[in-house]
């Protein structure tokens, strides 16, 4: 059996690919992991193979123990996994706390690993992995700043990763998507009190996710950006001190 594995599927991103995917790769199933079970039996109306729906929570260990039970019991061939699952909080560290912050990184990080190395067994030539970073990864990012970090642990791991992966001919490539309309706000700066209010630019998820599965397909680019304008700030922040590109980011947000 031939499948698909991505998680975050209910919406977003991670939908997207959903959707995109099945269009690239015919699939004889496609395994959806989010917490909500009700949104991910919709996606069946939208892709042409079975939708498998897999209501885990991945920052919890048990749902890790889960998955790993499923591929054992079966034995599937993984031709693509998505981690596309992951959330950021914005605003002052103290004020986010400990738990949240952890949280953070038990999902965006460490749930991305253990999902990963589970299924590399099951994957064989010719597989892909595509791993949600940000572009955030780039750079330190105050009042944005557990998430941005572990966006850049996922950058480093998936280029790292896609080196060691060259012998058994499988690709990871790191999807690095800038400020995008998405749930994710919904939950990264909630209430009036806005921390972040400018925007320099707000992408369509449809397209990044066309992108990124022309890249991850048609390409050998381990790192996929949309957007020309997106491309620049990386390269910029690329060349300049990080202490200035902080200073430049806190005067944009009116933080400083």
């Amino acid at each position: 059996m031939k499948i698909a594995v991505i998680t975050g599927a209910s919406s977003g991103m991670g939908k997207e690919f959903v959707r995109k995917a099945a269009m690239e790769e015919p699939f004889d199933e496609i395994w959806a992991v989010a917490r909500s079970e009700e949104r991910l039996k919709a996606l069946q109306d939208e892709v042409p193979c079975r939708i498998r729906s897999i209501p885990l929570d991945l920052s919890k260990e048990s749902s890790l123990e889960v998955y790993k039970a499923l591929l054992a019991q079966e034995k599937p061939e993984v031709a693509l996994l998505v981690n596309a699952s992951g959330f950021g909080r914005f605003g002052p560290v103290a004020e986010i706390g400990p738990e949240e912050s952890a949280n953070m990184v038990d999902l965006n990080c460490r749930a991305l690993t253990v999902l990963t190395e589970l299924t590399l067994p099951y994957m064989r030539e010719s597989g892909k992995i595509a791993e949600f970073a940000s572009v955030a990864a780039f750079q330190p990012v105050p009042y944005i700043t557990t998430y941005a970090a572990t966006k850049a642990y996922v950058l480093s791991y998936s280029r790292a990763l896609n080196v060691e992966l060259r012998s058994r001919h499988i690709r990871v490539m790191a999807v690095c998507p800038y400020w995008t309309n998405s749930r994710f706000f919904d939950r990264a700066d909630p209430g009036e009190a806005k921390h972040i209010r400018k925007f320099t630019v707000m992408l369509d998820p449809a397209k990044v996710v066309a992108k990124a599965v022309h890249d991850l397909y048609h390409t050998k680019k381990d790192v996929s950006i949309y957007g020309a304008q997106v491309r620049l700030q990386v390269g910029t922040v690329k060349l300049l001190p990080h202490k200035l590109v902080m200073e430049v980011f806190l005067r944009q947000q009116g933080l400083k």
